[in-house]
């Protein structure tokens, strides 16, 4: 259902007619009107060829409108948009929640609830961490108060507690401003979850994202598979969710190696957790070093801590925030991938992953086989992947598909080279 209103209008170039149509949910401001005056957070009907949408404006930013419905003008027929209502969002959510049934049986409650642009919400994510959840924003109207967007936020959170024993909603700080509570109870700042059995802490306040990078998971799981009898190196390893998975699957030792001292700790607590899943002398396996290594990769596989490592995770943080910073990126990819590939022995494995939106999946696989050139080593791709379940992305949306993940098999003997 929607709500029935008349709304301003905004021509586009008629070229848009064929990705609006197709789904792509983003109008980027070098292709609307240079004279619009419309309120931050409003919505607006636009129009493209044959095509017409209805999305909600933003005074700022490189997007200028994210799309939530569309439709096509016929011949002797003309759909009729609306604006989005509550009913809308409430059946968004639950066709949402259709698509994750699967991972609480899987014995996992932190996941990304919705998706964006992918559950057809654009500007507006929410992870669950058990009886609470976490919205996060990237558009200002939804902050602003009084806005049409802000309404929408209101009736998402309204819809979600109504289909969900949640507890409390918080909406993640951004630009300084702290996380706070939007509904119900306020959470403790350390919540302990389970994903695929295992066990995590995390920091709904304080840490990265909204507390752990839920679109590892199935990643994550891959690894579990290939760990057994290896001595794992984790780097940019963040609280550890690698080497859990890897002591789980068998691991003789890992170590995690991040910049942040704090994140460090929470990964030996992570550790300490899944005993039980690790096994006898988990702690024993289990090695922490604080060594800052986008600075010099070379330097960090010589520690003496890394040595005779035959699996090696490269998770990096976004290495390129616009697409001007986008060939240093790959610069860095390059470099660090080289680094890892030239310290692993025969047989080793290599995960790689990037999570950076302006690279893409072909740009990173091609990068990652320079590196291996550079290495003098020949590389099997075992797995690769992407998001999960919980990270849907619209066909014709490829700016959505940020996270690349490859798992590879390393070869420096000619017997096992083609």
């Amino acid at each position: 259902m929607m709500t029935g209103m008349s709304l301003p209008t905004l021509s586009l170039p008629a070229r848009l007619a064929g990705s609006i149509g197709a789904g792509h949910p983003w109008v980027y401001r070098d292709h609307v009107p240079q004279d619009v005056d419309l309120a931050d957070g409003s919505w607006v009907r636009v129009e493209a060829g044959s095509t017409e949408a209805v999305g909600l404006w933003s005074e700022r930013g490189a997007i200028a409108v994210r799309l939530f419905t569309r439709a096509f003008r016929r011949a002797r027929r003309r759909d009729v948009l609306e604006r989005p209502d509550g009913a809308w969002v409430t059946a968004a959510v639950e066709r949402a929640l259709d698509l994750r049934e699967g991972l609480e049986r899987s014995g996992t409650d932190a996941y990304r609830l919705l998706n964006g642009e992918g559950d057809g919400l654009p500007g507006l994510t929410v992870d669950r961490y058990g009886r609470f959840a976490v919205v996060q924003t990237y558009a200002e109207g939804y902050r602003l108060e009084g806005s049409e967007a802000a309404e929408l936020l209101r009736e998402t959170v309204s819809a979600l507690t109504r289909v969900l024993p949640l507890e409390g909603v918080l909406i993640a700080g951004r630009a300084g401003r702290p996380t706070r509570a939007l509904w119900g109870e306020r959470p403790q700042p350390e919540l302990s979850v389970s994903e695929n059995g295992l066990r995590f802490l995390a920091n709904v306040f304080e840490g990265q994202k909204t507390g752990l990078f839920l679109d590892h998971r199935g990643n994550r799981a891959s690894l579990r598979d290939h760990s057994r009898g290896r001595i794992v190196a984790n780097l940019f390893a963040y609280t550890g969710a690698f080497s859990v998975y890897a002591l789980a699957g068998g691991a003789r030792r890992a170590v995690d190696v991040d910049v942040a001292a704090a994140a460090l700790r929470d990964a030996a607590r992570n550790v300490a957790s899944n005993s039980d899943a690790i096994g006898g002398g988990a702690g024993e396996r289990h090695g922490i070093l604080e060594l800052d290594v986008l600075s010099d990769p070379q330097a960090a596989f010589s520690h003496p801590a890394l040595r005779g490592s035959d699996l090696i995770v490269l998770d990096p943080p976004s290495l390129a925030r616009r697409k001007g910073q986008r060939h240093a990126a790959l610069r860095a990819y390059r470099r660090l991938n080289a680094a890892a590939l030239s310290a692993l022995p025969d047989g080793g494995l290599l995960a790689s992953a990037s999570c950076t939106a302006q690279v893409s999946a072909e740009a990173f696989r091609s990068v990652v086989a320079e590196a291996a050139a550079e290495a003098g080593v020949w590389a099997q791709v075992i797995h690769e992947s992407g998001h999960g379940v919980d990270h849907p992305v619209p066909l014709a949306f490829p700016e959505g598909r940020y996270l690349k993940f490859v798992l590879l098999r390393v070869s420096r003997s000619g017997r096992d080279a083609p």
